[in-house]
C-alpha cells in the first residue's frame, strides 16, 4: 500500500488541501466573528434605547410634577361672596398673602406673592381695611388691594362746633357710643396735645372731613385730630405768631375759637380779631362782652342773649368777667385761626350782624355808630327784635 493510500485511509490530507480548508475556515471563523459583534452591538443599542425610554417618561412625568411644584394653587375670576381684610402696618406682602389664603381670598399665598410681585406693587400696600370676595384669582386679589377700595367712615366735621357736638357727630357717623368718645376725652393726655392745651381737648379737635378705619377706635379717631391741629400749628407758625403778637398760643385759640362762633363769613374774620385785641388794650379796661361765650356757658345757640341770659354766674361770660374766657369755645379752623394770628388794621371796638339772613356784618368805633347798626339789625329781624 503506498503512502498516499495510507494518507487517504488515516484522513490525512496533502498540505494543499489543508491550506484550503485553513482558508475556508478562515472566513468562516471571520464570518462567524462578524456575526458575534453584530449580536454584541445589537443588545447594548437596545438597553439604551429601553433606557431612553424609561428615563423620558420618567423625564415627562417628572416635568409634570415640577411643573405643578413650581405653580401654585390659583383660582379663575372676580370670586363671589365677601370678606373684610385688614393690612396691619408695617405687614409684609407674604404675611398679607397668608391672611388672603387663610381666609379663603387667594387659592394659595405664593399664587398671591407671585402676582403682586409681577405687578410690582410689593412695596405699594397701604394698611387699611377692604372689602374683598372669596376665591378670587391672585391676580384680581392684588387689583383689589388699591387705596380706592379701602373701607372708610367719612365724616365731615365743620368749623365752629363744640367738642359735644363733634363727640355727637362722630358717635352718629361711625356708629360707636358717645359714652366711648366720652371717656376718651376724660383720657385726653394720650391724645397728644400740645402743652398750652392744658389737657382740654376742646379747642384742639381740628374740624374737616376725616376717613377713619371701621376699627379705629375713638381714641384712635380723635387723636387723628389733635395730630391735624398740630399739623396747621406748625404750618402757620401758631406758637411764633402769638409770641409776635405778645400773647399765649392757649390765648390765640381762645381767641379764634370766639371768632369762629361771631363771624359769619370768612372775609370779616380779621376785622373781628381787631375788634377783640382792641377791647383787649382798652384803658380803663373793657369787657369783650360777646353773646358767643355766654351761649357756650349756657350750651345754647343763638346769636343774641337775652338780658336775663347775661346774668349768667360763669366765667365764660364775658359780659360779667374782664378778659378771655378760660378755654375755647369751638373749634376753629384755620382761617380763624389765621385770623387771630394776623387781625386786620382799625379802630374799631363794635361789630353787629345787621342781616341775619346774608351773613353781613358791619363794624363800628363809637357807641353812636354801634346803636345805629343795631337799629338796622332789629329792623331786619335780628337783635332779638
Amino acid at each position: 500500500m503506498s503512502d498516499l493510500d495510507l494518507n487517504t485511509l488515516l484522513g490525512a490530507e496533502d498540505d494543499e488541501g489543508q491550506s484550503r480548508r485553513r482558508a475556508r475556515g478562515g472566513r468562516g471563523n471571520r464570518r462567524r466573528r462578524r456575526r458575534r459583534n453584530r449580536g454584541g452591538f445589537i443588545a447594548p443599542l437596545l438597553a439604551f434605547v429601553v433606557l431612553a425610554g424609561i428615563i423620558g417618561g420618567g423625564g415627562y412625568y417628572g416635568y409634570l410634577w415640577l411643573s405643578d411644584a413650581l405653580v401654585p394653587d390659583d383660582y379663575t375670576g372676580q370670586g363671589t361672596g365677601e370678606v373684610v381684610i385688614q393690612i396691619q402696618d408695617g405687614q409684609s406682602a407674604s404675611e398679607v398673602a397668608q391672611e388672603l389664603e387663610r381666609q379663603g381670598v387667594v387659592a394659595s399665598a405664593r399664587a398671591f406673592t407671585n402676582a403682586i410681585g409681577n405687578a410690582n406693587k410689593s412695596g405699594s400696600l397701604q394698611p387699611g381695611t377692604y372689602k374683598m370676595r372669596k376665591k378670587m384669582s391672585a391676580a384680581a386679589a392684588v387689583d383689589a388691594l388699591t387705596p380706592s377700595n379701602k373701607l372708610l367712615v367719612r365724616v365731615p366735621l365743620k368749623e365752629g362746633l363744640r367738642l359735644s357736638d363733634t363727640l355727637a357727630k362722630l358717635a352718629d357717623e361711625t356708629g360707636k357710643p358717645v359714652k366711648e368718645f366720652q371717656a376718651a376725652v376724660k383720657e385726653a393726655g394720650d391724645l397728644d396735645l400740645p402743652p398750652y392745651a392744658r389737657g382740654k381737648l376742646e379747642g384742639y379737635a381740628f374740624p374737616a372731613t376725616y376717613e377713619f378705619q371701621p376699627t379705629a377706635t375713638p381714641k384712635q379717631m380723635l387723636a387723628q385730630m389733635v395730630k391735624r391741629f398740630n399739623q396747621t400749628a406748625e404750618r402757620i407758625d401758631l406758637e411764633g405768631g402769638a409770641k409776635a403778637l405778645g400773647r399765649k398760643p392757649h390765648e390765640i385759640m381762645v381767641i379764634a375759637s370766639i371768632i369762629q362762633a361771631e363771624a359769619g363769613r370768612a372775609e370779616d374774620m380779621p376785622k373781628i380779631a381787631r375788634v377783640i385785641y382792641n377791647r383787649l388794650g382798652q384803658n380803663p379796661p373793657m369787657k369783650l362782652s360777646m353773646d358767643s361765650t355766654v351761649m357756650y356757658a349756657l350750651g345754647k345757640y343763638r346769636t343774641y342773649a337775652t338780658h336775663a341770659e347775661l346774668e349768667t354766674n360763669s366765667p365764660y361770660n364775658t359780659y360779667k368777667h374782664l378778659g378771655l374766657p378760660p378755654g375755647p369755645i369751638s373749634n376753629p379752623g384755620d382761617h380763624a385761626i389765621e385770623a387771630a394770628l394776623n387781625p386786620a388794621k382799625g379802630s374799631w371796638l363794635f361789630f353787629v350782624a345787621t342781616d341775619p339772613k346774608s351773613s353781613v356784618t358791619k363794624f363800628a368805633t363809637t357807641e353812636a355808630e354801634r346803636q345805629a347798626l343795631l337799629a338796622e339789625c332789629t329792623a331786619n329781624g335780628g337783635c332779638g327784635g
